[in-house]
């Protein structure tokens, strides 16, 4: 019997969205109106923001906005028309891919519309199905639907523990007796910051396999990007190991707080993927507005490290605050901040809790629960920007204070309604 597709997608709407019904525009696609920054509007009240993709505050920056007017004045957001290999190529394309490459220490870049499908088909493209890839488990969603794709290639994978070293050289070693019966290669994948838990991926002694095994190491540093490393060219740099990370792979999102992403390694891996990468290759170009405004946000980085020094500020005081006052805020050593309440907690109080936090202190952040955490978890995950202020911090102490006495006083409980 031939079931409807509509019927069986409206039925099910998945393990993410199985909660719609409920959660939409307020736990889920969340309306934040106004100027970005560390306030803005939520269901019409002023809201404390630690949910914010703006590490280094340059999203309301008075350059940046110039610049941004500018170029779209200028050139709107039509210019280039194409994709880059047919008619959507310029000069500025290539000036920032050679300024990204000296930033992050590669001798070149490729300039990727979106940080997510680049970094997929990169992966993609890196393999084929003799090649062997072996990933954290704990790998951003845009790695491992790379992944997918190398196994619906046929290519065979391996997932290591999350920056368990122990656990990649099992791997590696399955890997190599693969890679040697098929004649083909491997390809470690792991990130540079995780974006959950603000671990930062051991680099360093993934770089040192290197001395035992042959493969080839890609890193998605999205988070570390502006904000990691004596001049904030991200982890790679911080453990003193670019010339180990063969392929080195950042969004625009974070911490330049706009659209667009890059890969960089040697050039002839860069000319190689300029020619391969599906997702770029048949896609219109990145416009030039937007090329002009990472130019002026590069720019500013690179010649105003107080912007990460501010950064750093706020997040030493917002992490040594959580754990002062006895909060497990995990193993981050980024700017990624969690908060991990734990407890025998149901969908109820958990939305309770939220609704308190947004309602009554006017405080907004994640918040992850099970599956993306296990079960008797409860996850709100802080990210600091340069913009917010160490009184920010202090009232966030308050309120955080506040939550877990609630919470241990079974407040959310009795008042749990939903999903109870």
């Amino acid at each position: 019997m031939i079931k409807d597709i509509f019927e069986k997608v409206v039925n099910n709407m998945g393990p993410i969205g199985s909660e719609a019904h409920y959660s939409h525009h307020y736990y889920s696609f969340p309306k934040l109106t106004g100027p970005l920054g560390p306030y803005m509007n939520f269901g019409g009240t002023r809201m404390l923001n630690w949910s914010l993709n703006d590490y280094l505050g340059l999203a309301n920056h008075p350059e940046v906005l110039k610049a941004d007017a500018e170029a779209a004045a200028e050139t709107g957001l039509a210019y280039p028309m194409g994709a880059r290999m047919m008619t959507g190529n310029t000069d500025l394309h290539e000036e920032l891919e050679k300024q990204l490459a000296e930033y992050v220490g590669k001798e070149d870049a490729f300039l990727l519309n979106y940080g997510y499908q680049g970094v997929m088909s990169a992966v993609e493209a890196m393999v084929d199905s003799k090649d062997v890839v072996v990933y954290d488990a704990e790998s951003h969603a845009c790695l491992i639907d790379g992944v997918r794709l190398h196994r619906a290639k046929g290519g065979k994978t391996y997932t290591f523990k999350h920056n368990d070293m122990e656990s990649l050289e099992k791997n590696l070693i399955r890997a190599t007796k693969i890679a040697e019966e098929q004649g083909g290669g491997i390809l470690v994948v792991t990130e540079g910051v995780f974006g959950m838990s603000g671990a930062v991926g051991s680099l360093d002694k993934i770089v040192a396999f290197k001395e035992k095994f042959q493969f080839r190491l890609l890193v998605d540093d999205a988070h570390g990007f502006g904000t990691m490393g004596k001049t904030g060219s991200g982890v790679p740099e911080h453990h003193g190991v670019q010339d180990g990370v063969d392929i080195h792979f950042s969004t625009f999102a974070k911490s330049m707080a706009m659209i667009g992403a890059f890969v960089a390694a040697d050039h002839d891996i860069i000319m190689y993927l300029k020619y391969n990468m599906r997702s770029q290759t048949y896609a219109k170009a990145l416009p030039m507005a937007f090329v002009k405004g990472a130019l002026k946000r590069l720019q500013l980085i690179k010649e105003n490290p107080q912007f990460k020094d501010n950064l750093w500020t706020v997040v030493r005081a917002l992490q040594n605050g959580f754990k002062e006052r006895g909060f497990d805020i995990g193993v981050t050593e980024s700017c990624v901040t969690p908060v991990f309440l734990h407890g025998d907690y149901n969908l109820g109080i958990v939305t309770n809790l939220i609704r308190d936090m947004r309602e009554n202190m006017n405080v907004f952040c994640s918040i992850i629960v099970y599956p993306v955490v296990p079960k008797g978890v409860i996850l709100l995950r802080i990210i600091p920007t340069a913009s917010h202020t160490l009184e920010d911090v202090d009232y966030t102490m308050k309120c955080f204070e506040e939550v877990q006495s609630k919470l241990k006083a079974g407040a959310y409980a009795e008042e749990a309604k939903v999903g109870a």
